[in-house]
């Protein structure tokens, strides 16, 4: 509301109009199923060529797991000191996924690979383990993910069930309500969110209670978004990528 009242001042006052867009969400990818994937890199240049071969694991986690990489190569396929580079391919393709947003709970596994006793390098094998996941990853069944935050939403009694009635209609969850402490004639409504709905929450919260309704709220977990929604979410990414 501050931002607007400021935009207003900038257009009266001076003439200025700027363009604006709603705050970025913070959205995340999954996998749903595991999948074995071998990759070679392989480059020749005149002198000393690249090479690296890996076959890894991916499988998807419990959410809020994280990413987590091991490696159970035996017989020395792949030589000690290039596991780590593999790990670090790895790392450097999560930041980005299939659908263009960064990866979460997920485990990768080296579990065989190939070395040359000249070409192979920790660059070429970290570009072997990053090579892997952008082939292995579009197989995993990728899934968006959004963030979901509680709200607590204090109000004027008369006006829950209309905020009640808000939050559902901004896809969220009603948790409960109770009186607020020290606040007489009060109530405190706890909910769960989905954070794409809340940049302008406040402007329809204070609309509906006069002025006088407001609002806490902190991240909580990530969850699914598929169907149309998700669709959308892509479709922008996508379009924001191709101008960028």
């Amino acid at each position: 509301m501050h931002l607007k009242v400021s935009l207003g001042r900038l257009k009266s006052k001076y003439g200025l109009t700027l363009e604006t867009a709603p705050p970025k969400v913070a959205y995340r990818e999954a996998i749903r199923k595991p999948v074995s994937q071998h990759s070679r890199y392989k480059k020749q240049t005149g002198g000393h060529g690249q090479f690296g071969d890996v076959q890894i694991d991916i499988k998807p986690l419990p959410r809020g797991a994280g990413f987590e990489f091991n490696n159970t190569v035996v017989g020395g396929s792949v030589p000690r000191q290039y596991i780590p580079a593999v790990g670090n391919g790895v790392k450097d393709y999560l930041t980005k996924g299939p659908l263009g947003f960064p990866v979460v709970d997920i485990s990768v596994t080296l579990t065989d690979g190939k070395h040359h006793a000249v070409d192979s390098s920790e660059q070429a094998f970290r570009t072997a383990g990053r090579l892997a996941m952008s082939e292995g990853m579009p197989k995993c069944g990728p899934v968006l993910l959004e963030p979901i935050c509680i709200v607590t939403i204090s109000v004027p009694n008369g006006y829950t069930p209309n905020v009640q009635r808000l939050v559902t209609g901004r896809r969220g969850q009603v948790l409960g309500f109770e009186a607020k402490e020290g606040w007489s004639g009060w109530d405190q409504i706890s909910s769960q969110m989905p954070e794409s709905e809340m940049h302008d929450l406040i402007i329809e919260l204070r609309s509906l209670t006069l002025g006088v309704g407001s609002f806490e709220f902190a991240f909580d977990h990530l969850q699914e978004l598929s169907g149309r929604l998700a669709d959308n979410v892509l479709a922008a990414a996508k379009e924001a990528a191709e101008k960028a």
